[in-house]
């Protein structure tokens, strides 16, 4: 029974309530009868233990389990029936002062915020455009030929050029000191490539086979090497193979080996460009969102609960984790990082759920089936056996929750974009395809 609720801050709130010491007690009882049932303990057989040894050894616990459910349950039915929308666990406290044959209970707790969406039609967003030109659709083709290319020896006295493959030994010294990975032998890499530094391609370039060569090379200040950031080596390459590279021609060969329905060059390229095409559409779509949405934040005002924002920061820490521990990182859940580090991001994550829940919710965006599945039979679209993606994503709950999630925040999108003031901006495909 709820005795009072208190407004202690913008969205924290205070309930007090009561609970018969009966409730407990019965449940507490019953409890214990089912243990009884299966308990096992020296001296007696299966189901045969006394009641009383049973409580004597597990009273405690159960009795601890059950006031906890019990009065879990009493605080979410008054939340309930008071209409709050709790937000987060509450803090739950046995209070003294209670009436004889009862219990008494304090709650503190936080409540969702009331969301105002300002008139979004002042917002102002920026909507980025581009096409798939030719020249797109060559530089891919291009792409595709240099994962193909073979590789064959180049005469003695040929030098090393861009496009080459180039078999080097290595070493290079810091103040005359040998450092951690400075030294290699028989390392092959692409000249040209950019998979060396600038300074280590420039000094390879034009060597012949058996030529040496020193330089100086200095490591950029943000170089993955910490203990040799920005400092500079001195370096010296020995030539040992060189390889000319040879690039497939174009021409229904090369469509067969791509698989290509339409095993001819104009089938190779129209491939590509439809391919490309579904490339542009989904980043143009993931930019265009993110200004949106961020559009759509500007206009709200609401207040953050806490108890939402260190959920979400708990969820980014073990994200991080989980990161570095996939990169091999030794006692990864051990690794100091701050909560704070994560509570930026986190406070802009609960914001941004808060304010589309309610934009959807006003305004029914939720995801429909038939949008669904138009989503998923275009994603299927790109796979040789359409039919069997689709199965994929309707056979499991999870996967089909993501889609859905997706879908819906495509509706807020254009939702939002047919009522804001919206400015087109065409950008080149480079400068698309060069975002991450």
């Amino acid at each position: 029974m709820v005795i009072a609720v208190e407004t202690l801050d913008k969205l924290e709130r205070k309930m007090t309530l009561n609970l018969p010491l009966g409730t407990i007690q019965t449940e507490v009882s019953a409890r214990l009868k089912k243990l009884a049932r299966t308990v096992k303990m020296d001296g007696f057989r299966p189901g045969k233990v006394p009641m009383n040894v049973v409580a004597q050894r597990y009273g405690y616990n159960v009795q601890y389990e059950v006031m906890n459910d019990k009065v879990g349950e009493a605080f979410f039915n008054a939340a309930n029936e008071a209409k709050l929308r709790v937000a987060g666990q509450p803090s739950i406290n046995e209070k003294d002062g209670a009436a004889e044959g009862e219990m008494l209970f304090e709650a503190i707790f936080e409540v969702y915020p009331d969301v105002k969406i300002g008139d979004l039609s002042t917002a102002e967003v920026e909507k980025v455009a581009t096409e798939v030109s030719d020249a797109a659709v060559e530089r891919t083709v291009d792409i595709l030929r240099k994962q193909r290319r073979t590789f064959s020896l180049r005469p003695h006295e040929a030098a090393a050029v861009d496009g080459d493959r180039v078999v080097v030994d290595f070493e290079g010294k810091i103040d005359g000191e040998a450092f951690a990975g400075g030294k290699a032998e028989d390392y092959q890499f692409i000249l040209g490539d950019g998979q060396m530094l600038k300074e280590f391609e420039d000094a390879t370039r034009g060597l012949k086979l058996g030529e040496s060569k020193t330089f100086p090379l200095v490591f950029p200040a943000d170089y993955h090497g910490k203990e040799v950031a920005g400092k500079t080596a001195d370096f010296r390459v020995t030539v040992k193979k060189i390889e000319a590279a040879h690039l497939p021609e174009v021409n229904e060969a090369l469509a067969k080996s791509l698989g290509i329905a339409d095993a001819s060059v104009e089938g190779l390229r129209a491939d590509i460009k439809k391919n490309l095409e579904r490339e542009v559409k989904s980043r143009l779509l993931a930019r265009n969102k993110t200004a949106v949405l961020d559009a759509l934040v500007a206009k709200a005002e609401l207040d953050l609960p806490q108890a939402s924002v260190r959920a979400e920061m708990s969820r980014l820490l073990e994200g991080a984790r989980a990161d570095l521990k996939q990169r091999g990182i030794k006692d990864a859940d051990k690794v100091e990082i701050p909560d704070d580090v994560f509570r930026p991001q986190a406070e802009k994550r609960v914001r941004l759920g808060l304010v589309v829940a309610e934009l959807v919710r006003a305004n029914d965006l939720q995801a429909k089936m038939d949008q669904v599945k138009a989503h998923i039979d275009e994603l299927a679209a790109s796979y040789e056996k359409p039919a069997e993606v689709s199965r994929w994503y309707f056979s499991d709950r999870k996967r089909l929750a993501e889609v859905e999630a997706i879908v819906l925040e495509n509706n807020v999108t254009e939702f939002v974009l047919s009522q804001a003031k919206v400015t087109e901006k065409p950008i080149s495909f480079d400068e698309l395809m060069a975002q991450n």
